[in-house]
């Protein structure tokens, strides 16, 4: 069965309408009892007057008081009067008061735990349209960019087929092709990673890895991209610093890293990309800086989730998945690591750090 793209918005303001209908029920329903408990009093005050009236009656026909007492438990008898005893009233409003109290308490009750639920539903559908629309937004950008490599790779393609061309045009666009390729297999990649994450199907096997050396692994597979956008790498690693973690695990961390920098970098015609390692106490960290667009301070909790990217024009990850710090934020926290992000603001550049664990046992 297929819902209507404005299902969320009809469930909203069914929940909207259930809810206000709630309020007015409970609201006449009090107001109800409150009216009926006010009848009930007057027309008890009614039977109190006419058994009084037969308790004076019996009095002036001679009943012992005492037999006219055991009647009428209420009645007051001095100097040949009967009277209501005081309390009789007191106790009579006491109940009624006491009764709505229960009443009130009740549907006051009643009312928070429909709020409740009300609420976790409403936060439930509106987590899933903003999770939808996130899908929606995720899905029409990788259309597109798959589509752009694609029509590439048949431009280059039919060139080749249908010229001649010297040796030195044919290596230029062939290795334009192998960069297509490459960015669609960057692309696959992100996406078959975070799915995997995302169901936990990652078995990490903890070793021993220089650092120094998976960091110059991922520089020297992404130096041509950052030659081309006039980007200068610098690192500064230790050659002796250890971590004990899974090598893919850092490596994709690191590959996602250095991307996103140089994604960064990518509106501002190049700059410097600086990657930073030490030892911290009990830890290992590393710096990933940059000197691109930047965010704002508010948004750095934000570029770790999921589809999340910068509505910036050609800003960070313009032209990636925004799955690459998803995916960097989920390999850290099944590495017990952790990752941070800060910038001081649009224009002024960023810095990525993430935190393994120097001393942990080997798997």
């Amino acid at each position: 069965m297929r819902f209507p793209a404005n299902t969320p918005r009809l469930l909203h303001l069914t929940i909207m309408g259930l809810l206000v209908f709630s309020v007015v029920q409970v609201g006449w329903w009090f107001y109800d009892i409150r009216a009926n408990a006010e009848i009930n009093a007057t027309a008890m005050k009614m039977v109190y007057g006419y058994d009084m009236l037969a308790a004076q009656r019996l009095l002036d026909q001679g009943a012992a008081p005492a037999d006219i007492a055991a009647i009428f438990p209420y009645a007051r008898i001095d100097a040949g009067k009967v009277t209501l005893a005081a309390d009789a009233l007191q106790d009579l409003d006491h109940a009624t008061e006491e009764r709505m109290t229960q009443y009130a308490w009740e549907g006051g009750f009643f009312l928070l735990v429909q709020a409740f639920a009300i609420a976790v539903l409403w936060g439930g559908l509106s987590s899933e349209t903003a999770i939808r629309k996130k899908q929606d937004n995720f899905l029409a950008m990788v259309s597109h960019q798959f589509k752009t490599p694609i029509a590439s790779l048949q431009l280059s393609l039919e060139t080749m087929l249908l010229r001649h061309l010297s040796p030195e045009r044919i290596q230029q666009l062939s290795q334009r092709m192998l960069d297509d390729l490459r960015r669609m297999e960057n692309m696959v990649s992100k996406i078959l990673d975070s799915a995997r994450l995302d169901r936990g199907r990652v078995q990490l096997a903890r070793e021993r890895l220089f650092l120094a050396e998976a960091v110059r692994h991922v520089v020297a597979h992404l130096d041509d991209t950052a030659r081309r956008g006039n980007i200068t790498v610098q690192v500064a690693v230790p050659a002796d610093l250890e971590i004990t973690a899974d090598p893919m695990a850092v490596d994709g961390v690191l590959r996602n890293l250095i991307e996103n920098a140089i994604a960064a970098m990518g509106p501002t015609k190049g700059g410097v990309l600086d990657v930073t390692a030490r030892k911290n106490g009990a830890d290992v960290e590393v710096a990933v800086r940059d000197t691109g667009i930047g965010f704002d301070p508010a948004e750095g909790p934000k570029l770790f989730e999921k589809f999340f990217r910068l509505d910036t024009a050609g800003g960070r990850d313009a032209a990636g998945t925004g799955l690459g710090l998803y995916i960097v934020q989920r390999f850290m926290h099944f590495e017990d690591g952790d990752v941070r992000a800060s910038s001081e603001g649009p224009g002024k550049g960023a810095v990525f750090t993430v935190t393994w664990p120097a001393t942990r046992a080997l798997a």
